[in-house]
């Protein structure tokens, strides 16, 4: 029932933002997004705190050549962002009792090479594997789709790591391919149908899907774009687009609100399995990196922030949580290469000061 509420007050998120916010705070997010317009891609924006919807908007176009606008139900590509989808894939399997996260990569993948055979699925989390990273073995000219599969073959091929596994923190996608395909040989489901059994359905998340070309489609789609000095450019997919585990999801605002209520109220998870997920991590040195489990941790002006950027093919996203305020935001850009995470703080600030 609880939730039911919390979702419905989404639907009234007009009446929520003329109770919670000033008019000087509208006009503030209003002039950060002033650039997008019904001529440019644009963004999807909002800002929660305590379980309410205090902002929500949409600014530019989903779609140039369709004229059409964005909004909350607009679909984009998370990129990054989708790391903590895959971490919670892998955390409600070891929830479950069917992995732990000290197995080793040979328990999935017995032919894997000896150079992976202190490689644990922790590791992979924490990007402490050393893995080297698939897109640096794949030619700038290629148009074949690169799948989570073909992650494992690359690196199937390979003879060593950046760095003895645990040694250091170093981000690699590699890592979260693998997890993919993990959750794919422990659940025996393939890895959308077990995003949409265990995550998507149980929080009704409607709108959400990891998109496989050709087998799914995408409702209320927003398209990627690249700007130039000319305008901007279609730039919707790249060879490494269908990789799921890494950077495959395409959710809305209206969805991130469900998703942002279910990890405030360990819907999917136990309390104390939710925090490990944003505890940072120790290097072989002892020293603290500023990672968990598929989440940025950090300090944001001085606040704590959990967090994940993501930027690919014609997407530029940032979703934000400062805990000790009750505060998320959320911008999701489908424009290639641009300062989500600059725009995010800016929307924070207005709240945290």
């Amino acid at each position: 029932m609880k939730m039911f509420f919390q979702i419905l007050l989404f639907f009234t998120a007009p009446l929520i933002l003329l109770s919670y916010m000033s008019d000087n705070i509208q006009e503030k997010i209003d002039k950060i997004f002033e650039e997008f317009n019904l001529d440019t891609p644009g963004a999807a924006v909002a800002v929660f705190r305590n379980g309410k919807i205090i902002y929500n908007n949409g600014y530019g176009l989903a779609d140039l050549d369709n004229k059409i606008p964005i909004n909350n139900k607009t679909n984009f590509r998370l990129a990054s962002v989708t790391k903590q989808f895959t971490s919670m894939s892998v955390l409600i399997l070891e929830q479950e009792r069917k992995l732990s996260l000290n197995d080793g990569l040979r328990k999935f993948f017995p032919l894997f090479p000896d150079y992976g055979k202190n490689i644990t699925i922790k590791h992979l989390l924490q990007h402490t594997s050393g893995l080297l990273d698939y897109e640096d073995f794949i030619d700038d000219t290629s148009t074949y789709q690169v799948k989570d599969k073909d992650v494992l073959s690359i690196l199937m091929k390979q003879d060593s790591t950046y760095f003895t596994p645990g040694a250091q923190h170093r981000y690699s996608n590699s890592g979260f391919a693998l997890l993919a395909l993990i959750v794919e040989k422990v659940s025996g489901k393939s890895f959308d149908d077990y995003l949409m059994e265990k995550i998507f359905i149980p929080l009704d998340m409607k709108n959400s899907i990891a998109f496989i070309n050709g087998l799914n489609e995408v409702k209320n789609r927003a398209y990627g774009y690249t700007k130039t000095d000319s305008g901007f450019v279609f730039s919707d997919q790249s060879s490494t687009s269908a990789v799921l585990g890494d950077g495959g999801i395409y959710t809305s605002i209206e969805d991130m609100f469900k998703w942002n209520m279910a990890l405030n109220n360990s819907t999917l998870l136990s309390s104390d399995k939710q925090k490990e997920a944003w505890t940072k991590g120790i290097d072989g040195d002892g020293s603290e990196f500023d990672y968990g489990y598929g989440w940025r941790l950090n300090q944001i002006d001085g606040n704590v922030c959990q967090y994940h950027t993501g930027g690919t093919c014609g997407f530029s996203n940032v979703y934000m949580r400062f805990p000790n305020q009750g505060l998320s935001v959320i911008v999701l850009i489908n424009i290639r290469d641009y300062p989500a995470l600059d725009y995010g703080k800016k929307v924070a600030d207005l709240f945290l000061k």
